[in-house]
This record gives structure tokens, sequence and C-alpha cells, in this order.
């Protein structure tokens, strides 16, 4: 396997005295981190604690907006106009903006958190409603699609610089869309088993359901949640497999979806 990748992790997600997951860990790991914005989770001192991180090791920003729900980890689904939709991802993108500045660097993607992300895979106008946002505060910012969904077909249709997105440690259905954590076997917490179904997805070249089926897809980066206990050794053993493979890990550069992927 001779290709250029992505890892990135979802973190800044402790609130005030509770932390959540191993960010400084996993900072050493990912090439890419999507920060949380402070609704779904975070706060103003997480969310500097890890953009100086990021800043420090020279790990690519991204903001990561959800809904408005810290009790449900922004894991709720929520039912928001349109118009709102599009105030609530440019008010997490602005604050994003002004911590990474402040901390000497950039937001250069953002990518939607929990069931705003799993609605927006599912419904293109939802999708559509919350990139357009981010892009009339960043016209260049890089959009992080879940591949092979309707996020994908939304930021197609913008012509926005994009990444697409696998998982390393959830399961698929069909459609490409994430099997509900409710589900057995939803969230993968093995880390031999997640390195192997990554490498599997990259030389395929496609998404592999839990049916079996593939979906082929572009794949420019690989994702790990912050917040699951094996996080740090699923991320490890990821990255390991992968430049074991041959790969060489960094960060996308977000080439709109009608150019071929690095």
């Amino acid at each position: 396997m001779s290709l250029r990748i992505d890892l990135n992790a979802d973190m800044g997600e402790g609130f005030g005295p509770w932390p959540m997951g191993d960010d400084v860990a996993l900072l050493d790991i990912v090439t890419s981190a999507n920060i949380a914005c402070g609704l779904h989770a975070g706060d103003w001192d997480t969310m500097a604690k890890t953009m100086a991180g990021a800043v420090a090791g020279n790990v690519g920003i991204g903001a990561h907006p959800g809904f408005p729900d810290l009790q449900g980890f922004g894991r709720r689904r929520m039912d928001i106009p349109g118009d709102s939709l599009g105030n609530l991802v440019r008010y997490q993108l602005g604050a994003a903006q002004a911590m990474a500045r402040a901390a000497g660097g950039q937001v250069r993607h953002i990518k939607l958190h929990g069931a705003l992300s799993n609605m927006s895979s599912e419904d293109k106008a939802l999708a559509h409603a919350c990139y357009s946002a981010a892009l009339s505060v960043d016209p260049s910012i890089i959009v992080m699609v879940l591949a092979g969904t309707a996020q994908q077909v939304a930021a197609e249709e913008l012509g926005c610089n994009t990444a697409c997105e696998i998982f390393a440690d959830r399961a698929y259905n069909d459609d490409a869309t994430l099997v509900d954590r409710r589900q057995p076997g939803a969230v993968i917490h093995d880390p031999e088993t997640a390195c192997a179904r990554v490498l599997e997805m990259l030389r395929e070249g496609a998404i592999i359901a839990e049916s079996g089926k593939r979906i082929p897809a572009r794949i420019d980066t690989v994702c790990l949640h912050g917040d699951t206990p094996s996080a740090v050794a699923l991320g490890r053993a990821v990255r390991t497999g992968l430049e074991a493979g041959g790969a060489v890990l960094r960060q996308f550069d977000g080439a709109p979806l009608s150019a071929p992927s690095a």
C-alpha cells in the first residue's frame, strides 16, 4: 500500500473539572483534531488548552460544532429550522476561529458532531444548510464529510474544499451511514480489529458495511473518537498499522470532490 492519509480524532470534549479522553496523548498520534466548540461539549478553557496543544504538535485544527446539548453530549436529535441551524454553526465556528488564532493557529476544517452529523448524513438539505453557513464565514474552509452519504453530495454540489472521512471505530450500514450507537457492535473497541478493517477499506477504496457490502469511496482521512476508553490504544494501533503498510500520515489537502484524492 502506498498512499498519503490523514488520521483525525474528536477532542476537546471535557467540561470544567470533568475530563473526557486523553487529548494530550491523542495529539501525539493524529494529524488533525476536531475540537468541540462549547455547546455539545467543551468550554473556553478546554478549547484554549486543546488548540495550544494542536499548534505545538503541528496538528491541523478543525471546528467540531454540535447541537446545544451538554447533558446528551450532542447525541440526541433536535429539530432546528435551517436559518437557525446555520447561525448555530456560524456561532461555533467563530468561537473556534478566535481560540485558534489566539493560540497561534487557524481553523483548517469543519466537521459536524454527533446527532447533527448523523442527521445531515441522511438529509442533504440539512447538510447543505450547515456547510453553506460555514462557507459564509470562511469560503476556503475544508468541509469534512462522512464518505458516501448525503454530506458528500451536499459538499459536491457546493463545490467546496472537502475531505472524505471513514471511521476506525464505528460500524456501517449499507447506505454508508453509521450503525446506531444503541446497537450491539456499533462501536469498535478492539485496536487490532479497528486497524485491520481500516487497512482493508483503504486497500479496497471502499467502506465495508456490517453486511459485508462494499461502498466505493474517496478516503482522505480516518477518524477515531477521543471519548472512548480505548481511543489512545486504538489510535496507536491504527497509526502503526498504516505506517507499517507503507502509508505516509499527513494532513489532508481538502481538494474539491471533482478532483481525485491525493
